[in-house]
């Protein structure tokens, strides 16, 4: 009896905690002393740790980025699934600004592009090995709009020079903002159809689905962010599962409390999807392969 009420809880809860949130992106590498040097001294992140193969960088004591050294993979080849980008979210246009100048100053071929996408200002770049970096920084929720559930986003002009020098002021051009907070504000991956998946971030794992762009893309979050996830097949359609190669490691999920995790766990069960609890953390893959790992931060 208990059993049974236990899964009807869980049928009947099937949506992610509120607060959710992404925790660090694992990504496996290889060179790590010069994803070590981009990810530190262009994108401004710091060292957290550096413990033999595997190096964590981030702000303010929150991890960003782990690169782990995995020297025998290599790249995945063209049209695999994988990462499209990490986005990592800064609290002030003055740090965003500080970070895009880091880049134009130490690795200005890397800027692949910018855009305004009404919630949020955005600059994107390709690290050495190949992988998706977004910077970005979130317009007020009061700014956002929403219709039916669908929060209204675009990909308008945004130039960079004009940018900078709007908000590139002088405490954050000699490197005061560095110690400013930033997180990963949502991940982007690269798959092979889109209606795998909703099925598996919507149905299975509980995130909403906030802005769909046809068989083309879908864009999901807990709590009503524009988007924690985002799923494209732009490069990827048609892609299976994928083989070990260099890029994405691992996304990590970020739950506020024990009982949701438990919940996540259950649900996923319940949905078909093969879980390994350790007790600490809650990990599965994806239909393609990605790993997802969920746990709830030591404080």
């Amino acid at each position: 009896m208990a059993t049974a009420l236990r899964s009807l809880f869980i049928h009947m809860n099937e949506k992610l905690a509120a607060d959710t949130a992404m925790g660090a992106v694992t990504l496996l590498v290889g060179d790590l002393d010069a994803m070590t040097a981009y990810y530190r001294d262009v994108v401004t992140l710091q060292v957290l740790s550096a413990d033999g193969d595997t190096v964590t960088l981030g702000r303010a004591g929150r991890p960003i980025v782990v690169l782990r050294h995995e020297p025998a993979l290599r790249h995945a080849g063209p049209g695999s699934a994988g990462l499209f980008h990490t986005a990592i979210l800064f609290e002030t246009q003055a740090a965003l600004a500080a970070a895009l100048a880091s880049v134009a100053r130490h690795a200005p071929g890397t800027f692949t592009g910018s855009a305004d996408h009404l919630v949020s200002q955005a600059f994107y770049f390709t690290d050495p090995e190949g992988n998706g970096i977004e910077l970005y920084w979130d317009r007020a929720r009061t700014e956002w709009s929403w219709t039916h559930g669908q929060v209204e986003m675009a990909t308008l002009f945004l130039d960079p020079r004009a940018f900078l020098a709007e908000h590139l002021t002088e405490e954050a051009a000699t490197g005061a903002t560095a110690q400013d907070a930033a997180s990963v504000g949502h991940v982007h991956l690269s798959v092979g159809d889109v209606a795998t998946a909703r099925a598996f971030y919507v149905d299975a794992l509980g995130f909403d689905a906030t802005a769909e762009l046809g068989n083309q893309a879908l864009f999901v979050s807990a709590g009503g962010y524009h988007h924690h996830m985002a799923m494209n097949v732009w490069n990827s359609r048609g892609a299976g599962p994928r083989m070990p190669a260099l890029g994405l490691g691992r996304v990590d999920l970020a739950l506020p409390t024990a009982d949701s995790l438990g919940e996540l766990g259950e649900r996923l069960r319940h949905r078909g999807v093969e879980v390994r609890d350790d007790g600490r953390s809650v990990s599965f893959e994806d239909p393609w392969a990605n790993l997802l790992v969920a746990a709830v931060p030591s404080a």
